[in-house]
């Protein structure tokens, strides 16, 4: 359940019906329709698939954001001031709120281990899928995942967001936000960029995701009836850009938690072994 995609597919509705007025029920459809297609090919389409999407995703919205904190330099040293100031004093939200200190770290940790899945489980099971050894050599690849997402992309969105300014505005939260910042800094390029990006943003992961709840199911009732995930996955894409973001971020949530907990437990037990695996490794590497 926690690898269903449902937010992916929510914000990909809200971002599509905000910008363009398109119906959430269509992006839902269209959603399930492009996703089926490619996961019913296994994990050979989805590894060519999303090879090719995700560079393009990301080379279109860092070069975006780049451009955007180039024109403000002077202001970056000054928001991260403020990003450390109110996290830790408890004014997080502009001070208008003043949530505890612990609400905002318990609400960013839940925040980062949905944006990047770090001790969820959930890329291991794409990276022992890879045909490489030794299976160090993977770890060593799949750590520059949680890196490259919550520090470098989700940094870069956050700060486009308080350059622009907008975040201060009442009722206008989620990627509605993030597109307003970008609008704001460049015009209907900077909507278009946005959308582009949700969009591939969105497929990808959907399209990833599939392969890793089917893996799961699979394990649990046989894999000659796994591909009836297939079907339930796709099913839950129209949900998902019909359901309200509150919903579908407390379900993910409780899926995510649940999930956290045997994978630490397993990170812990393990870490001899992968000490040991690494030490051998680097061993062997030429200095």
């Amino acid at each position: 359940m926690g690898c269903l995609t449902l937010f992916q597919a929510n914000q990909l509705a809200e971002v599509l019906e905000s910008s363009y007025g398109l119906s959430r029920g269509w992006t839902g459809v269209g959603g399930m329709l492009i996703v089926g297609g490619v996961i019913m090919g296994g994990i050979q389409r989805i590894g060519r698939v999303t090879s090719r999407i995700v560079p393009l995703m990301c080379g279109v919205y860092i070069l975006a954001c780049l451009y955007i904190l180039g024109t403000h330099l002077e202001e970056i040293p000054g928001l991260f001031a403020m990003i450390f100031h109110d996290a830790l004093s408890g004014t997080a939200a502009g001070g208008a709120t003043g949530i505890a200190v612990s609400k905002v770290i318990a609400t960013g940790v839940k925040r980062a281990a949905f944006s990047n899945e770090a001790g969820i489980g959930t890329a291991a099971l794409a990276h022992g899928a890879a045909k490489t050894r030794p299976p160090v050599r993977e770890g060593l690849v799949a750590m520059n995942g949680p890196f490259i997402d919550t520090i470098v992309i989700c940094t870069m969105t956050s700060l486009v967001v308080l350059v622009e300014g907008n975040w201060q505005g009442l009722g206008v939260r989620g990627v509605d936000l993030t597109s307003q910042a970008f609008e704001s800094a460049m015009g209907g390029l900077g909507r278009l960029l946005i959308v582009l990006s949700v969009v591939l943003f969105a497929v990808s992961t959907m399209v990833e995701y599939s392969y890793y709840g089917r893996k799961c199911f699979s394990y649990l009732v046989g894999w000659g009836h796994g591909h009836f995930y297939n079907y339930f996955y796709c099913a839950m894409i129209v949900l998902g850009a019909l359901c309200t973001t509150e919903s579908v971020v407390n379900l993910l949530d409780t899926g995510f938690a649940f999930m956290a907990l045997p994978t630490m437990m397993a990170a812990l037990l393990l870490s001899p072994r992968v000490m040991e695996a690494s030490q051998d490794y680097f061993r062997q590497v030429p200095k």
